[in-house]
């Protein structure tokens, strides 16, 4: 693994006044240009993360959807590959800019190529004067997809009405750059067949790496969109579950847990009762859903046996029946150039049981603490042109949580923690590489309404991660990454929009920073104005 690679598995305050230009564009507002609340316009959303990286190449641009979302209705075309650019690319780089005004809700959207989810994606929402975002995304992987026609699928689900106006308008496009890519990128992209029997997967028979993705997201305005909120009986909390908040999406292979990881605690722009957190600043990852990705490596020789295998995702700790996650598939296969056929076999796995303990002590402030993990190795081998190649993946997850409400859920807090490290050795004929990431979420904050029906959020989030390559046992590749989120937000509930008297301030500072170099960028908004754009490196 490259250090270019290390690092894009990486890329998933105080507020100061100044006078910074961001890669953004935009000038930080000087301290007499905020207002004292929140007006009917507000600066257009912008994050802190770095813009995909741009080679210096001949490069061609294919539009794959340009619409206006009014209702349920998916958007369908064609996508053509680009002329002037040859059938392998550097890079592609997908973009969508999107735009809309009026009243409406954050709303949740896909696009796939051929079947393929390339993006999962939520909306702003929207000033009555109207807002302007844009989304980058590296979709260098899927290259295999785009080397042919294909259909084009996109949605994002709208209502649109005499109370919420606001019409999603999005141009999506594809950018392709001539030459090769830093690193290989898979030689097929594989989506699940459905049977009346369930999900299946047919791999080539000599694919020697498999890496699933699964785009997990709870969503829907239920209660699986805040499972970290959700609590078993006897406790008195609005939103249940049988075991409390525990989740964990896994993949299985013809009934064989195969893979586990933990959810990222998505927060969308309406998301703890209070948009005015996220009107320019949206949470991590909002705009640019991070699939969650397996390595099925040690099952290669169980796949390649040219034969459909069922594939089952399930995510753990969702109440029977209840609806709210979408968790779709898409399979990246790295084949052997040299062999027709690989054999192998699975040779360990083992599995703890999952160990979760919910504990509801009542009170004055009622409490759920929680603490929940599970473990899975997993290792197998596949015979290929150039040896025998054993890959071992070892995966830990683990949830704390403290989860603490007041009769009537007048005060709603939490405070979780959220990781899920993983292992993997792959040793051959060379000497063995181990890649080590460590992930951790935190999400620490309360909602309160008070007597004057003012409501008023707290919220720090934080996504963090470390990635370390070892290559016979010294360490060749490093990175880390820390993005943080904190808001604070108030407004009056119950009274029309023009009484509300909004105020609330909101800082991201996202830090990358390892073997290729350093990415250090912090934004800061005052009542929707941006007062700080920030770099450091």
């Amino acid at each position: 693994m490259s250090r270019r690679i290390v690092m894009s598995m990486l890329a998933g305050v105080t507020l100061l006044v100044s006078a910074f230009f961001g890669t953004g564009g935009a000038a930080a507002a000087q301290a007499a240009d905020v207002p004292p609340e929140f007006g009917t316009d507000w600066h257009d959303p912008v994050t802190a993360a770095p813009p995909v990286d741009r080679p210096h190449a001949t490069s061609c641009q294919v539009t794959l959807a340009d619409v206006q979302f009014r209702d349920f209705t998916p958007y369908r075309g064609a996508y053509t590959p680009p002329q002037g650019c040859g059938d392998r690319w550097s890079k592609v780089v997908l973009r969508l800019d999107g735009k809309v005004k009026g009243r409406q809700y954050d709303r949740l959207g896909y696009l796939h190529v051929g079947g393929v989810e390339i993006l999962r994606t939520s909306t702003p929402e929207p000033s009555p004067d109207g807002i302007a975002w844009h989304v980058e995304k590296d979709v260098t992987r899927y290259s295999d997809t785009f080397r042919s026609a294909q259909d084009v699928e996109m949605l994002i689900g709208n209502v649109v009405d005499d109370t919420y106006t606001g019409v999603i308008d999005v141009h999506v496009t594809l950018t392709f750059y001539a030459g090769r890519p830093a690193e290989r990128t898979p030689d097929r992209v594989l989506t699940l067949a459905d049977t009346p029997d369930g999900a299946t997967l047919t791999t080539p028979r000599n694919s020697e790496r498999i890496v699933a993705e699964v785009y997990a997201t709870g969503s829907g305005g239920g209660c699986e969109e805040f499972w970290y909120l959700t609590v078993a009986d006897p406790a008195s909390y609005s939103c249940k579950a049988d075991h409390g908040p525990y989740r964990e999406v896994q993949i299985s292979i013809d009934g064989q847990l195969a893979g586990i990881a933990a959810p990222f605690p998505n927060v969308w722009t309406g998301g703890w009762s209070n948009p005015f957190l996220w009107y320019v600043l949206p949470a991590p990852h909002a705009f640019d859903v991070r699939p969650l990705a397996y390595d099925l490596t040690p099952f290669a020789g169980l796949l390649d046996d040219g034969r459909p295998h069922r594939v089952d995702v399930s995510v753990v700790g969702v109440p029977a029946g209840q609806s709210g996650w979408s968790a779709p598939v898409n399979v990246l296969v790295w084949q052997d150039a040299h062999r027709a056929h690989v054999t192998g076999a699975l040779t360990v796995h083992r599995a703890t049981d999952i160990a979760n303990s919910s504990t509801y002590t009542p009170g004055s402030e009622n409490r759920v603490n929680t603490d929940a993990g599970h473990r899975l190795t997993v290792s197998g081998y596949v015979d290929t042109s150039h040896g025998r190649v054993t890959t071992t993946v070892a995966r830990t997850l683990a949830d704390t949580s403290v989860h603490r409400w007041t009769d009537g859920e007048n005060t709603d807090g939490l405070n979780a923690t959220w990781s899920d490290d993983q292992t993997v050795t792959v040793g051959g004929d060379s000497p063995a590489r181990t890649t080590h990431t460590y992930r951790t979420y935190t999400m620490d904050g309360a909602t309160t309404i008070g007597t004057d029906d003012r409501l008023r959020t707290v919220l720090t989030l934080g996504d963090r991660a470390s990635v370390v390559e070892l290559g016979d046992g010294r360490r060749t590749v490093w990175s880390r990454l820390d993005d943080t989120y904190s808001g604070d937000a108030a407004y009056t509930i119950n009274v029309p929009r023009d009484q509300r008297h909004a105020v609330g301030t909101s800082s991201e500072r996202y830090r990358l920073y390892g073997t290729d170099g350093c990415y250090d960028r912090s934004l800061a908004t005052v009542q929707g104005v941006l007062t700080q754009d920030r770099e450091r490196c």
